[in-house]
């Protein structure tokens, strides 16, 4: 009897069975916070996936590059990868002849056109790597506060529930309070998550875009000494 008494408390204090008692508040506060935990997850996988190749398909474009010995030739072969340096390697080249094209070239101006259009095509792949990490700090830092409203209103209904019964035992106030605490928990579940992968990924972004301006840098520097070569 004892243990029926038990599995039937356990049953009472389940996931699920908090789910189903909870108000309709705490209830949509409960569907909303596991909308943040799945939307968490899905651009964890998603930006982390993106993140990894992008630098692991950036370092191996740079690696080809400091090999190759004509970079007209290796901008007609490799100059269409699907790799951040790629197109930036291709924005520097198509300035570069647009820069070059007239017999006349003004040097210092073709210099700064080119670190420009190089800078703007680095930044646009940072843009890009980092869509979805604005969403990973707002889910981190509102997460916890909504399943605190949540929690606050499941106590208050379950004091207004004592207040009407006029039963003030602990069987009766334990499955309100029960309901009322796991939005906390599910806040946390959605929030915990979010706010590592968001610290993990913006450092993981940091590093790329440091890649990024260092090949463009670097790229910029080989132009500038063509364009010393320039009649």
């Amino acid at each position: 009897m004892n243990d029926l008494t038990v599995t039937t408390a356990q049953a009472a204090i389940s996931p699920v069975a908090l789910f189903l008692h909870a108000d309709i508040v705490v209830k949509i506060v409960m569907i909303g916070l596991l909308l943040a935990s799945i939307w968490t997850w899905t651009i964890i996988f998603g930006r982390g996936a993106a993140l990894r190749k992008a630098d692991r398909e950036s370092a191996a474009f740079e690696a080809e590059y400091l090999k190759a010995a004509d970079i007209d030739r290796f901008h007609q072969e490799r100059g269409k990868a699907d790799a951040p340096a790629a197109r930036i390697f291709s924005a520097g080249i198509d300035e570069w002849r647009q820069s070059t094209a007239s017999r006349r070239v003004d040097r210092q101006a073709a210099r700064d056109r080119l670190g420009v259009a190089m800078a703007s095509a680095s930044a646009a792949e940072v843009e890009t790597l980092s869509n979805g990490l604005n969403i990973l700090a707002t889910i981190g830092s509102v997460c916890p506060f909504v399943g605190l409203f949540g929690t606050v209103w499941g106590i208050m209904r379950s004091f207004a529930d004592i207040a009407a019964s006029q039963n003030t035992s602990f069987g009766a106030v334990a499955p309100g309070i029960a309901e009322a605490l796991f939005a906390t928990a599910l806040g946390l579940f959605a929030a915990i998550p979010a706010t590592i992968a968001y610290n993990r990924m913006v450092h993981h972004l940091d590093r790329v875009e440091a890649r990024l301006n260092r090949f463009a840098d670097r790229f910029h520097a080989t132009l500038s000494r063509e364009l010393d070569g320039e009649i």
